[in-house]
């Protein structure tokens, strides 16, 4: 017997160690993941944050499962010792209690598994939120409840409400279940006899499903049978399932608040006065129902069980009738009056959801008084005009700063900086390594261990361009070299950016390239202080987790390296913390110490705000909340990632409950990082697109749509398309300091004139604030498609266009700039020509210039400016600028004024004549050529050609200006008839004429 025993026990400790073993096996992945995960997170000082839903999750875990597996175990029991009072069955047949019991422990411990897996990955970041809730200060007007209720426990209700669903249904299944399989393996006396009747002959094994579906000598069906042994159970759960309806339609109430309506968003009139009072009405019955399907099983009155049931859906049915009269006989014929109060709540809600009601009005007269005077007293503004553009600048940066093939520059970014004591706005580009760019085929030890890091960046005036077109680059070259004594890097050095997604090997055996030197290459040692040093366990789990064996093996890698993974540092921060939203477009910045950052705006959102309407966003999903309370910053040499709080905030307050070390006050910021931080372009996207409608404050104004506005459209390469913020260094009006601003024009709806100028402020101090400069109704004032209309039809600009399309090139309009100075506006908006080789790089050619009704078109800004206000050629913008440097041509040619009622003024053949203006005769030459050509007219074929050379001479002439090179470059290539389609016309027709 003893014997027995430990054969017993060794079979038990046999089994154990194999259902371990298989269960690391299947969680062996997962189990990797958590241990080098949390290496990741220790190393960025972020443990408390990996843990913190760690140990949330087990908190929901292991509670649940004991309940719910305790509770299903005692429940099963239950099961089991009243079948056994209802039913005479032979306790000698069948399955032994043992058995029995062994079964109900597996599936109470199977179900205690897949419930606490429900409430652990739906209910902990819920469970958080609800408990460290930070109040709104602001009730919503029909619950009079804190809008913390709504953001932050509302959902987390509805979530148990949904798993108490799960679970009902769970325990009515294994009530169901569990009584077949009683009845199988210990069949009731009266029923097996019937069953062995017709089976014994056979031998056949009854299966419980086959008894469920036979009548036999007894009368009763056995589905009736299996009803009445489970009745009691089947009663409970009936109970609390109505008690679950009835608050979920106390909960549908508070829905109606953040939905649509029709008229209103959230509950309007119908909704308040009908369907509120249905979802009422309707929680009572379930709970009249609860009480009467008691009664009525009690009673054995079956049939009344649906009486309920029915009486809801009528309700309901009802409702729906009641409110659809309601709408069309009280609401729709007097809507305005029955909605204005919930539209006064979907104003107010919505202007604040989305940080509206700060918006400060101002009036601008737009009076159209401005002067050369005006244009010399704000430089500030002029001299940082936007010339150049963000994709020509990527292509130039691309072809000519990316000095080898695996660098590459992702995007381009704008900020502004003090450059010898001028701010300055710039364009940023960090030059990343590209592994994808490597050569094919090249080793594993190659792309990781050594090719691991770009190297500087390149930063050029948003306004400067060279005599070629190009911007003109205060830093480039590697190792960067920099124009400006205020702007050094220090730290060039780039293991974490926007492109970088490969992991990388560090202070290995393998030299590190540093940058290409010549014919040379130098090498470096990362000293960053993060990185996962790789002891042999490590690199053994890491080899695992990257799927690479080499990690394990290779012998370059010693106890000194270190791994740096997760390096793309949209990826880093998201990794980090899932609970924010996070801007698409990280931007580089310098600090004052030269090292990089990455900064990076993170978003706070919800859709559950009172009366807000809600909003797309580009990746599809819903809001009706959003504030912009996080910067985040990433240092691209070591990659080490801090969160900054810079604005008190609901969510962001609660978040910090949560992580009680996550958010540092913005005041922690490295030197000189805190003045590049900007006003999120996409969070003032959203408020522009939610304030076209909603800056009307008077109700019935803004239920009739009268003063509704668009946003402006602009021409931007060829094509029409909605305008988006811009950001610019400008005195705005009564200002005495210029400052970096983001701003977009207002148009009213279905109308091209301009309504109002939206402007959202930058720089510290002033950080966030909202300005609408309102323009007035009684005088129109143009809009920018206006302005590109007037471009259009102005002959000389569209024939200049026409010849740079056909000749073998393309022509591309930038933004339009909408531009206030003083009292007045200015609208600047660049040209860009591009051959259509690959090789090509787009070029500015010419700025255009328009105030009023006159517009100006010039190679340079300080052209056009002296042209459209008579400042005289000696007028330069301030040096370094773009009438400054390259394409200004200091004394070169004017600009054409081709506006207004001096839309011909300079047009005269002589030398004196601007280049636009000879353009336009040369081209006019060369059309006339081609005709007299195609007419066999060669005399006449012969002086048209002798017209066009002279004007190519005098082009040829005014060479000091980047102008005369362009039209050289766009029309005297066509003139002389060798563009794509022409081949070489021009040489054919003399040989022609020769014969």
């Amino acid at each position: 017997m003893e014997k027995k025993k430990m054969t017993r026990g060794k079979r038990n400790v046999i089994i154990g160690i194999i259902i371990a073993v298989v269960l690391i096996m299947v969680f062996f992945n997962a189990i990797v993941t958590f241990i080098t995960d949390y290496w990741w997170f220790k190393d960025l000082g972020y443990t408390q944050v990996f843990l913190k839903k760690f140990f949330t999750e087990l908190g929901i875990a292991i509670p649940s499962f004991l309940v719910v597996t305790v509770l299903m175990s005692l429940y099963m029991r239950g099961l089991k010792r009243s079948y056994s009072k209802k039913v005479d069955y032979d306790e000698e047949e069948g399955m032994s209690d043992l058995k029995i019991k062994r079964i109900s422990i597996g599936v109470s411990v199977l179900i205690g598994l897949i419930v606490s897996y429900m409430m652990t990955t739906t209910l902990w970041k819920q469970l958080l939120y609800a408990t460290h809730s930070t109040k709104f200060g602001k009730a919503d007007p029909v619950f009079n409840l804190d809008i913390s209720f709504y953001v932050f426990k509302l959902a987390f209700l509805k979530s148990i409400l949904s798993i108490s669903y799960s679970v009902v249904v769970i325990f009515v299944l294994v009530t169901m279940f569990y009584y077949m399989f009683l009845m199988a393996v210990r069949r009731p006396k009266s029923y097996a006899s019937a069953q062995q009747d017709v089976y014994e002959a056979e031998n056949i094994r009854v299966s419980p499903f086959k008894m469920l579906n036979n009548r036999r000598s007894t009368g009763a069906d056995s589905p009736a049978m299996l009803l009445k042994i489970a009745q009691n159970q089947l009663l409970i759960l009936a109970v609390v399932f109505f008690a679950l309806i009835a608050c979920s339609f106390a909960m549908k109430q508070m829905d109606l608040l953040y939905t649509d309506s029709g008229t209103v968003f959230g509950a309007g009139f119908k909704s308040s006065l009908i369907n509120m009072n249905i979802y009422r009405i309707e929680a009572v019955l379930a709970i009249v129902a609860a009480v009467l399907t008691v009664r009525f099983t009690k009673k054995k009155k079956y049939r009344k069980l649906l009486y309920m049931p029915v009486i809801m859906i009528v309700v309901a049915m009802v409702g729906g009738v009641i409110g659809a009269a309601v709408q069309s006989l009280i609401v729709s014929p007097n809507e305005l009056n029955r909605e204005k109060p919930y539209l006064e709540y979907n104003v107010k809600y919505t202007q604040e959801a989305y940080d509206l009601s700060k918006v400060k009005t101002e009036k601008f007269d737009a009076n159209g008084t401005l002067t050369g005077e005006n244009i010399k007293n704000n430089q500030p503004t002029i001299s940082n005009i936007r010339i150049n553009d963000f994709e020509p600048s990527k292509q130039f940066y691309n072809q000519t700063q990316s000095i080898r093939t695996y660098y590459s520059f992702n995007d381009v970014d704008v900020d502004r900086y003090d450059i010898d004591d001028m701010y300055t706005q710039t364009f940023l580009s960090a030059r990343e390594m590209n592994s994808d760019n490597l050569e094919d085929g090249v080793s594993w030890l190659s792309k990781h261990l050594k090719y691991t890091h770009g190297y500087g960046l390149t930063l050029s005036r948003v306004d400067a361009i060279t005599d070629s077109g190009q911007p003109d680059m205060i830093i480039d070259n590697i190792p960067p070299e920099s124009d400006s004594k205020s702007l050094k890097i220090t730290r060039p050095e780039i293991y974490y950016g926007e492109m970088t997604n490969d992991y990388a090997i560090t202070n290995t055996n393998e030299k590190e390239f540093d940058y290409p030197s010549g014919d040379d290459n130098k090498y470096s040692v990362y000293k960053g202080s993060h990185g996962i040093k790789l002891t042999p366990v490590k690199r053994l789990l890491y080899a695992i987790n990257q799927k690479n064996i080499r990690i394990l093996v290779s012998s370059n890698i010693t106890s000194k390296s270190k791994l740096l993974y997760v390096r793309n540092v949209e990826d880093r921060v998201k990794k980090i913390a899932p609970f924010l939203q996070f801007d698409s477009d990280p931007y580089i910045t310098i600090s004052d110490s030269g090292k990089l950052y990455w900064i990076i705006d993170a978003y706070t959102m919800t859709r559950y705000y009172p009366y807000s309407e809600t909003t797309q966003l580009k990746d599809g999903s819903s809001i009706n909340y959003m504030r912009n309370p996080v910067k985040v910053t990433v240092d691209a040499y070591d990659g080490s990632v801090n969160f900054y709080k810079v604005d008190d905030e609901p969510i962001a307050d609660t978040i910090s409950k949560i992580y009680p070390n996550l958010l540092k006050d913005i005041s922690e910021m490295p030197d000189g990082l805190e003045k590049h931080i900007r006003y999120s372009n996409t969070l003032f996207d959203v408020q522009a697109k939610i304030y076209q409608r909603y800056h009307m404050s008077d109700i019935s104004v803004f239920y009739q749509n009268e003063d509704k506005w668009s946003i402006a459209t602009n021409i931007y390469g060829q094509k029409e398309v909605d305008m988006t913020p811009n950001y610019f260094i400008m005195d705005l009006p009564g200002q005495d300091k210029e400052e970096f601003i983001s701003s977009i024009p207002f148009t009213p709806s279905g109308k091209k004139n301009m309504t109002g100028l939206m402007v959202a402020r930058c720089d510290e101090g002033h950080y966030g604030e909202l300005v609408l400069y309102k323009l007035p109704k009684d005088k129109v004032v143009y809009g920018p498609m206006q302005i590109e209309s007037q471009i259009d039809q102005n002959t000389e600009i569209s024939k200049e266009f026409s010849l740079w399309n056909s000749s073998g090139s393309t022509y591309t309009r930038g933004d339009m700039f909408v531009i206030p100075i003083d009292d007045s506006l200015l609208y600047v908006e660049p040209v860009y020509l591009e051959s259509s080789t690959d090789t090509s790089l787009p070029e500015v050619k010419r700025v255009i210039i328009a105030y009023h009704d006159r517009i100006a078109y010039g190679s340079t800004l300080a052209e056009s400016l002296r042209s459209l206000f008579d400042l005289g050629a000696d007028y330069e913008v301030d040096a370094g600028t773009s009438a400054g440097t390259g394409t200004s041509g200091a004394g070169g040619s004017s600009a054409a004024n081709v506006g207004g009622a001096d839309e011909n003024a300079g047009s005269g053949a002589g030398a004196g004549a601007s280049i636009p203006d000879l353009v336009s005769k040369a081209s006019k030459a060369y059309d006339n050529a081609q005709a007299a050509m195609k007419e066999g007219d060669w005399a006449k074929y012969g002086q048209y050609q002798e017209e066009l050379k002279s004007y190519l001479d005098q082009l040829d002439a005014a060479s000091g200006s980047s102008g005369s090179a362009s039209v050289e470059a766009a029309s005297g290539d066509q003139a002389a008839g060798t563009d794509d389609s022409g081949s070489n016309n021009a040489d054919n027709a003399d040989k022609t004429a020769q014969n």
